[in-house]
């Protein structure tokens, strides 16, 4: 049974902890999720750092809230125009903010939490997702229908270099873009907003010069995309959608038929691969049901942990390390609250 707001977060902490591995056989959590409320009333992404986790409030806000590794709130980059994607740097020291409303993507310093950077994409693109593959950093743009394309900043010159529509492609809304760890080769870009969906895989070549490789037939991924992923040898592909009510893999050089299908029942909106590949995340807006999931790349489940509020869009991170995941959901019934969870997960 879904816990309201009115109960309180100890008690949908320990529901959560309960319905952790609640399959018999399946290993358990190591310790009790925790529920931490947000000055937040909308939430767009959720990212880790290792010591802090960032998460922001999205176009209506002007908030990015800084929390520590177990979920306390240490602090706020405030005055940004509606702050919706976060991307961390490889070594995790630089975070980047998309902000649609300024058409700009921001840069701090993830220990001081200055802003070391600013970067203008040009009027009316709205960069609304980031992604980055060595010098390169990627945006997703569009503020129309069929207006989205893919921008690239060049962090290495001095200036950084922006360049637009770099795809021939058009996307009726913004693409959702994902990069993968370990391989400056490759780049993903999906399309929401659609029934049925679409991603389009490219190959990054000299001068970041981006190759469409392939994409996938229509019937193939389902409907209304919400979320992409890409593990960290750039080797397989998740996809969350609406439909159907399962978290799907591909190989990266095929799209064309699922290698691994991970259930969440109705309506899977959330993906993360955590840094080794060993742990797949998958999170879906259920009303009634649980909201987080964890399976091995096999679909092995491990865990899985009912939040009592619904899960954002793509609002899923796991810790560097591995032992936490960070889930940030809202409060549904019309009290405008933001929670961040953090749920311990079994080793192995």
């Amino acid at each position: 049974m879904r816990i309201r707001r009115g109960t309180t977060l100890a008690l949908a902490a320990l529901t959560a902890g309960l319905l952790t591995g609640a399959i018999p056989g399946q290993a358990q959590a190591a310790a009790a999720p925790t529920a931490t409320p947000l000055p937040l009333k909308t939430v767009a992404d959720v990212v880790s750092a290792g010591d802090r986790v960032f998460v922001s409030g999205g176009h209506s806000s002007t908030d990015v809230v800084v929390a520590s590794a177990t979920g306390a709130v240490v602090g706020t980059l405030s005055g940004l125009p509606g702050p919706t994607d976060l991307l961390l740097s490889a070594d995790r020291r630089t975070l980047y903010v998309a902000l649609p409303s300024a058409n700009a993507i921001a840069a701090f310093d993830t220990g001081s939490l200055v802003e070391s950077a600013r970067y203008d994409t040009g009027e009316g693109e709205c960069p609304s997702s980031l992604a980055l593959t060595g010098r390169y950093l990627w945006f997703g743009y569009g503020c129309d229908q069929w207006g989205g394309n893919i921008g690239r900043i060049d962090l290495g010159r001095q200036p950084a270099r922006l360049t637009t529509r770099v795809v021939s492609q058009d996307y009726h809304d913004y693409p959702l873009l994902t990069a993968a760890g370990q391989n400056r080769s490759v780049l993903l870009a999906g399309q929401p907003s659609l029934s049925p969906s679409s991603v389009y895989a490219y190959g990054i070549g000299a001068g970041g010069a981006l190759t469409t490789l392939r994409t996938n037939a229509w019937s193939v991924l389902g409907s209304n995309l919400r979320d992409i992923a890409l593990d960290a040898t750039g080797t397989t592909l998740y996809t969350a959608a609406g439909a159907p009510y399962e978290v799907q893999a591909f190989p990266f050089a095929d799209i064309s038929t699922p290698s691994a299908i991970y259930p969440t029942g109705a309506y899977p909106n959330a993906v993360e691969v955590s840094r080794d590949g060993a742990r797949i995340a998958a999170g879906a807006d259920a009303s009634y049901d649980p909201d987080v999931f964890v399976f091995t790349p096999d679909g092995t489940e491990l865990a899985r942990f009912e939040l009592g509020d619904e899960l954002s869009d793509g609002a899923l991170a796991w810790a560097p390390n591995g032992a936490r995941l960070y889930a940030v959901a809202w409060d549904w019934t019309g009290v405008d609250q933001a929670t961040l969870h953090v749920l311990p997960i079994p080793a192995g």
